[in-house]
């Protein structure tokens, strides 16, 4: 694992205050991380279309001394360029008329192996500690996630709420996503899962956070994402996919990677309250029993 943020983490913290120029260059870095990582400036900027100055004052804008320590950087980095779900069916069509090999489940279950290994060299080990452990103080833990997004945060709402009462879902079942967020406070957290495309009120969720003052976790696939402007920390993981859906293996093995540690610091008290909520599941008899 690296201690230090990838080249897209860098990219995701200054991205908003680029210039139009810079943000160029940035998605040029992003999404050409080999190119950069190994040709010439001279190549790259002739491949971008952008003058090699401009790399240089990206890697000024982006906390590094020259462009050669970003480019070692971007050794790292792991390229995503954004497909329209339409795109990437007709791909994954093609793929299935010409016969393609090995067989489609050994390609999906490839990438996702991937994503998740590549996760785990991209995020900041004291990074993760830190966001869990803000986590934990927290007064509420209030979780939103929309479009394909929104069943990875009600699974980690649901085991959250397993041995902590203060977990919430946020606009869930017809509940006012503005009230959720107007009740929000300074001790309280905010945990946004959004990937492209972007949740409209995903990132506006994001935004009334920050204005309430509570911790915002924003977790994405790239540096792009108009969420990570508001979050305190913010997650880029891998979603790379054969298919034509981005993959969501990555984002929940980090949701219950953060539940895990949660329940680890949490004591006794999580053990009781799991033990009151197991028994009261059985005399409700939630549970097939045989």
């Amino acid at each position: 694992m690296t201690d230090s943020p990838s080249i897209e983490d860098k990219i995701a913290a200054a991205y908003g205050t680029l210039s139009a120029k810079l943000r160029d260059a940035a998605d040029y870095v992003a999404g050409h991380p080999v190119d950069v990582a190994t040709r010439s400036l001279r190549s790259i900027s002739a491949s971008s279309g952008l003058a090699p100055a401009t790399f240089s004052r990206l890697a000024r804008a982006l906390g590094f001394a020259s462009y050669e320590e970003m480019r070692e950087l971007s050794r790292n980095a792991v390229g995503r360029r954004y497909v329209s779900f339409s795109e990437r069916v007709q791909r994954l069509q093609a793929e299935a008329e010409a016969g393609a090999q090995p067989p489609f489940l050994t390609r999906q279950a490839s990438a996702c192996a991937a994503n998740i290994e590549a996760m785990t060299r991209l995020i900041d080990p004291a990074r993760l500690e830190a966001t869990v452990d803000r986590l934990h103080r927290a007064e509420n833990v209030v979780l939103y996630g929309a479009l394909g997004s929104t069943g990875i945060v009600e699974y980690m709402a649901y085991m959250g709420n397993y041995f902590a009462s203060n977990w919430r879902l946020a606009g869930r079942m017809g509940a006012s996503l503005a009230t959720a967020m107007a009740d929000l406070t300074q001790a309280d957290a905010l945990i946004v899962l959004t990937k492209p495309p972007f949740a409209r009120r995903a990132v506006r969720a994001a935004e009334m956070g920050r204005e309430r003052g509570a911790y915002v976790v924003v977790m994405t696939d790239t540096h792009s994402c108009p969420a990570l402007k508001w979050a305190d920390s913010g997650f880029i993981l891998p979603s790379d996919s054969p298919q034509f859906f981005s993959s969501y293996a990555a984002s929940l093995v980090l949701a219950e990677t953060i539940i895990g540690m949660l329940a680890a610091r949490a004591g006794p008290a999580a053990k009781a309250r799991i033990e009151e909520v197991e028994a009261r599941n059985h005399r409700l008899e939630e549970f097939w029993s045989t």
